[in-house]
């Protein structure tokens, strides 16, 4: 055999002994059985309200097992982003949304929720308490909304959103949720300012240090972990994806090309949408926030039946400098929580961001 033929041989081995397929949630494990008595009721509850969005795919909740049907939903202060979101607002608004899914679930299942909110801070430990009991009711929740929910952040069209799907998304909440459609010198606004935030983040190596803690690039720290951001939820796939699951780490993250590489992204995102949609909480209250969370969860898990895309955007929060010239940008700048860009998409992948088994998130106390 020729020195050529060697190369080729050498080549395909090498190829054949690597990470080779992006891990996605399909492929971890779910349901695992572990100490703590979980009912079949109890583990499919939890596990649904897992899916529930979190910054960087933190999954910032614990839950503490009281007794069947009895639980605290606790803040896990290991999941904090403390470069992005020092306050903790953001996870607060995750644990809301972690609550909209678990009553969703329970109403799946007939059980009815009562909530006592224990927290009066966004730094407590103790958030909220949950008791569930058996329900009369017959209205139940569609859980394949939950389990198919997936935030697409790519090939969005610029279409502007019809009317009809305008009111369906801001519904009854026009206090809360307000849409900017991409004609408006409000829409240019919010483009440009969230390119500079992103900016200004990717060259912040706090922010940029913490986003590689939570990077999976690996199909092994992905199954290792079943948390955080892999090369499958932020939609790189192909050769590009191959490449970062074998030769990219945390180191990769810090240097001027990835970090120029994602800016690039947020250009070409931003050129694409229908518009912004902004969700703004009654006040700074941990309950507004938890209720807010709430309400960003019920929205995002109508969209996919119309064919519209969310993608949370909210670095202009973020970023203080640029904060601060909200009102100027926007008008009205109160309590806003959520800036979020949205359009039209052709069709709904399926599902990727890993999950981490409910024994990991849940203890016996």
């Amino acid at each position: 055999m020729g020195a050529a033929g060697s190369i080729v041989l050498a080549g395909a081995a090498y190829y054949l002994s690597t990470d080779k397929k992006n891990f996605v949630r399909g492929d971890s494990r779910i349901n695992t059985s572990g100490k703590i008595p979980l009912t079949d009721d109890e583990r499919i509850i939890l596990y649904l309200a897992s899916l529930a969005p979190s910054g960087h795919n933190t999954q910032p909740w614990l839950v503490k097992y009281i007794e069947p049907y009895h639980w605290i939903i606790c803040n896990d202060r290991s999941k904090w982003l403390v470069g992005v979101d020092p306050t903790q607002r953001e996870t607060i608004l995750s644990i809301g949304a972690f609550l909209q899914n678990l009553e969703y679930a329970a109403d799946s299942l007939k059980y009815d929720c009562q909530f006592t909110i224990l927290a009066t801070t966004r730094q407590d430990e103790d958030f909220v308490e949950v008791r569930l009991s058996r329900s009369i009711h017959t209205k139940i929740f569609d859980i394949q909304k939950i389990e198919q929910r997936r935030t697409v952040r790519s090939n969005y069209s610029s279409e502007t959103l019809r009317k009809e799907d305008i009111s369906f998304l801001v519904g009854a909440d026009t206090e809360f949720i307000q849409f900017i459609p991409n004609s408006s010198k409000e829409h240019q606004w919010l483009n440009e300012q969230t390119i500079e935030a992103n900016k200004i983040q990717a060259y912040r190596d706090d922010a940029e240090r913490e986003l590689a803690d939570w990077i999976r690039f690996s199909s092994k720290d992905a199954k290792a972990h079943c948390d955080g951001l892999t090369p499958a939820s932020m939609e790189i796939e192909g050769v590009q994806a191959w490449y970062l699951r074998n030769f990219y780490g945390k180191s990769d993250v810090m240097k001027t090309a990835f970090r120029n590489s994602s800016i690039e992204t947020v250009i070409k995102q931003v050129s694409q949408s229908a518009g912004w949609l902004i969700i703004r909480s009654r006040d700074e209250s941990v309950v507004s926030l938890l209720e807010t969370g709430k309400l960003f969860q019920r929205l995002l898990l109508k969209i996919r039946e119309r064919n519209i895309a969310i993608h949370p955007m909210t670095q202009i929060l973020e970023e203080s400098v640029i904060q601060e010239k909200i009102s100027a940008g926007i008008g009205n700048s109160g309590n806003i929580q959520f800036i979020l860009r949205t359009g039209y998409i052709k069709q709904y992948p399926k599902p990727v961001s890993l999950r981490r088994p409910i024994e990991e998130f849940v203890r016996k106390v």
